[in-house]
């Protein structure tokens, strides 16, 4: 059973904008950490920016802070990262993600454990 859907990635030329949606299962989403992680060909997997789905508390990398912004829709079981003046930097691929646990606040020390399929971002210059 299919546990995070994600969407919303494309093309885009630098500057621009794009939103990603993750949609979860009641067991995935309530009281726990969620977001996302990228992966760039040849290069490390990083935490982008994450929510703790039970208190709204937000984490975001240093390189987007201030560009993207995450948030949640608990009635839809959603978390929307809503991203601007995209770089060619942030060119990836994005995997949403769900923390394993319930009541893990830190999300920078979570376990994730549920990942979506992946949506490709592609920022042109």
């Amino acid at each position: 059973q299919v546990q995070l859907v994600e969407s919303g990635g494309g093309s885009v030329q630098a500057g621009g904008s794009l939103r990603l949606s993750c949609a979860a299962s009641e067991n995935t989403y309530s009281n726990r950490c969620m977001g996302w992680f990228r992966q760039a060909p040849g290069k490390e997997r990083e935490g982008v920016a994450f929510i703790y789905t039970g208190g709204g508390s937000t984490f975001y990398a240093d390189s987007v802070k201030g560009r993207f912004t995450i948030s949640q829709d608990n009635a839809k079981r959603t978390v929307v990262l809503q991203m601007n003046s995209l770089k060619p930097e942030d060119t990836a691929m994005y995997y949403c993600a769900a923390d394993r646990r319930v009541g893990g606040g830190y999300c920078w020390a979570g376990d994730f454990r549920y990942w979506g399929q992946g949506t490709q971002v592609t920022v042109s210059t």
